[in-house]
């Protein structure tokens, strides 16, 4: 019996001390992510109608997840960054197949879908100098993709990218890694060529 009441004593002196301290919650914190150091290679594979630089902690990767068969598909590619859970997903087009106007259009669309969820999207023009012309869209707020672009050179090829990342938009979380990518995709704009003795069949 004693070491019933002395059992219940210590309980009850516990509860007493837990309601009187001070609680003070941790501050909300995101995983550490580990950015790997920038460095390019060179995307040339035969035959396809574009080239440029990409990252050397992504792989490149055909996209076969298409369902209309149509031989612009061939060359729908993704680049992958298996570290940081991201994927930019390249669609190409050819004007030849396609009007000009109703790509432009088309990814203007695409990008407004995302504005639901926007705060805010800014659009800045781009030029390489290499008859590369296009729109680069960032969105801010929780967006399934704050960075979507197309690049064309008006005439022949049409390309469009966006990226995704593979988990719950959050943009707080992915601003680190957001920034990161940005670097990639704006090196991207300054490396791309058109293969100009690319002929559509």
């Amino acid at each position: 019996m004693i070491n019933i009441i002395k059992s219940f004593s210590v309980i009850f002196f516990c509860l007493i001390v837990a309601c009187n301290s001070n609680f003070t919650p941790k501050p909300r914190g995101y995983y550490n992510i580990e950015l790997p150091t920038k460095k390019y290679q060179v995307f040339n594979k035969k035959n396809y109608p574009y080239s440029f630089e990409y990252p050397v902690y992504a792989n490149i990767v055909k996209d076969n997840n298409f369902f209309i068969k149509d031989f612009d598909n061939n060359y729908w590619i993704n680049i992958d960054f298996p570290t940081l859970n991201g994927k930019i997903y390249l669609s190409y087009k050819s004007i030849s197949k396609s009007k000009l106007d109703k790509l432009i259009k088309d990814a203007f669309e695409l990008t407004s879908k995302h504005i639901v969820k926007a705060s805010g999207i800014e659009q800045t023009p781009i030029n390489n100098g290499n008859q590369v012309n296009g729109i680069y869209f960032q969105l801010t707020g929780d967006v399934a993709t704050a960075n979507q672009f197309f690049l064309t050179d008006s005439t022949q090829h049409f390309l469009r990218g966006a990226l995704y990342f593979n988990t719950t938009p959050n943009e707080d979380s992915l601003s680190i890694v957001n920034s990161f990518i940005k670097k990639d995709i704006e090196h991207l704009f300054e490396t791309l060529k058109w293969n100009n003795n690319f002929k559509n069949k």
